[in-house]
């Protein structure tokens, strides 16, 4: 399909769509409901010399040079993980070349767009990772459409778009890649005035299981169009460009607020009922470190002047009742902004990219889970009470609401549409501390849901989670199975905890 097909479906779709995370879940899969290996059979390997008559040198082998590299995702804690290729694909032709050589053989097959799934999902061990970073350009047509490709780190969307006076809410770490954070919905900084990732999706084109290119809107393959938007990433295809919906970007105010220790459970109920009153120009998040007592901080941004901030923000400190010991409140552009939230605000674009593209971000070893608040507050002298004494875990909640919550939970395949903030229990961890840190961050993960926070966020994936796919799906579970066995009814693209898996 070339770009004058692809953007005439974006066309045909219109631009109705309302107006949105972190590290995204990419999916690995395996042939059949279940990987070969576990059927009892051994499928001949791949023929990857036909391969790299197609890709050349982008075929990365266990024997090639740069496949130390290659096979990396961003977790360290991943790295045990040794795919048994790596194929850098530069188009959608090149994705279908690797499903016709590897589909069949009994082997995990999986996207890569930013490598930063927390389980490592995008780096299978002994499989194939479709790389679609080479898949990175950013184009903004006239009315406003921006062309995406899959394979463009956040820090570069933001940048395109700048550059032609748009914007689209999306996540704040510059280094995920908008493929995952996209199909799992889309959490971030504007989310509340504008939406999800996924709610601005006018259109995408994706390879399916069968080497099909479609292009997925509203008016063409709408069921699957559906599924994409939230349904978490690579559960229906490899996707390998996006059409999004952008909105004018407007000057923006960004503000920091830092409380002393011991105040966390003052300053988490009135922010939990300051933000679900607040317009929708306002978003923040409530950082929780765990401590002895534990301690927080306010970081958010508003669409507007800072004189607008400074209302808002005094309304929450009275609430309060107590005064920050730092406030910072600056006016930004857009682009500004989105590096402030992404802690690269001095740097250029470029430093804001891994060390291995240039740019001075490291990767880093993690464990990290996920609930869903809401749509009520929790009691936040306990949920205080849960990160009593756990120094160097971190819960972060991002508010929800305003566009968030003009769709309904069936609209797409993001259910949460009622939350009132999504929760991340964020731990650093190394290979010897993980068993340790991993039991800390699930007891937090736990303690939220019996204080009624059960649902969780696809893109911060889980494989200890209970009850995992309604957890993320909730009620548009079924509906999703259903889409995953039309358009991949032998689960080529099945893996541990894939829509099929559920």
């Amino acid at each position: 399909m070339d770009r004058r097909r692809f953007l005439a479906a974006v066309g045909a779709a219109g631009t109705g769509v309302v107006g949105l995370g972190a590290a995204p879940a990419r999916a690995a899969g395996t042939i059949g409901a279940f990987p070969a290996r576990q059927r009892g059979w051994r499928a001949a390997p791949p023929d990857w010399q036909a391969l790299r008559a197609r890709l050349g040198s982008r075929l990365v082998l266990p024997d090639d040079p740069g496949y130390g590299t290659a096979r990396l995702g961003f977790n360290e804690l991943n790295d045990g993980q040794l795919p048994g290729a790596v194929a850098k694909c530069l188009s959608a032709d090149d994705v279908r070349a690797c499903l016709d050589v590897a589909r069949g053989h009994g082997i995990p097959i999986a996207a890569r767009s930013g490598g930063h799934s927390y389980l490592g999902y995008s780096i299978p061990d002994r499989g194939l990772v479709i790389d679609v970073r080479g898949m990175a350009g950013v184009r903004v047509r006239p009315d406003g459409t921006a062309e995406v490709g899959a394979g463009a780190r956040l820090i570069e969307v933001y940048a395109g778009l700048a550059a032609a006076g748009r914007l689209l809410p999306a996540g704040s770490c510059p280094t995920v890649g908008v493929g995952g954070l996209t199909l799992g919905g889309g959490i971030g900084v504007l989310g509340r005035k504008y939406g999800l990732t996924c709610d601005r999706l006018g259109a995408a084109e994706v390879v399916t299981a069968d080497s099909c290119l479609r292009t997925a809107s509203p008016e063409q393959d709408c069921d699957l169009y559906w599924a994409l938007r939230g349904g978490g990433g690579g559960n229906f295809g490899i996707t390998t460009r996006f059409a999004f919906d952008t909105a004018p970007a407007p000057d923006l105010t960004v503000f920091v607020l830092a409380f002393p220790a011991g105040a966390v459970p003052q300053v988490l109920g009135a922010w939990q009922q300051w933000v679900a009153a607040a317009p929708f120009e306002l978003w923040a998040s409530c950082q929780i470190a765990g401590g002895t007592p534990p301690s927080c901080r306010i970081v958010g941004c508003w669409v507007g002047d800072p004189a607008g901030a400074n209302q808002q923000i005094d309304r929450l400190l009275r609430a309060a009742a107590t005064t920050p010991t730092s406030r910072t409140v600056a006016p930004k552009d857009y682009l500004a902004a989105m590096k402030f939230m992404a802690g690269c605000a001095n740097d250029t674009i470029a430093q804001c990219h891994p060390t291995w593209e240039g740019g001075r971000l490291t990767r880093t070893g993690f464990v990290a889970v996920s609930r869903m608040f809401g749509p009520g507050p929790l009691d936040p002298a306990k949920v205080t009470d849960l990160m009593d004494g756990r120094t160097g875990v971190d819960l972060l909640l991002d508010s929800l609401g305003g566009a968030v919550g003009e769709l309904a939970p069936d609209a797409t395949a993001f259910p949460h549409r009622h939350s009132l903030a999504s929760a991340q229990v964020y731990a650093g961890a190394t290979a010897a501390t993980a068993p340790q840190v991993r039991a800390t961050v699930d007891a937090v993960r736990d303690g939220l849901a019996e204080l009624g926070a059960p649902g969780a966020y696809v893109n911060y994936i889980d494989d200890t989670l209970p009850d995992w796919g309604r957890a993320y799906y909730g009620d548009n579970l079924p509906r999703l199975q259903q889409v995953a066995r039309q358009y991949d009814p032998d689960g080529v693209f099945a893996f541990p905890q894939s829509v099929t898996a559920a």
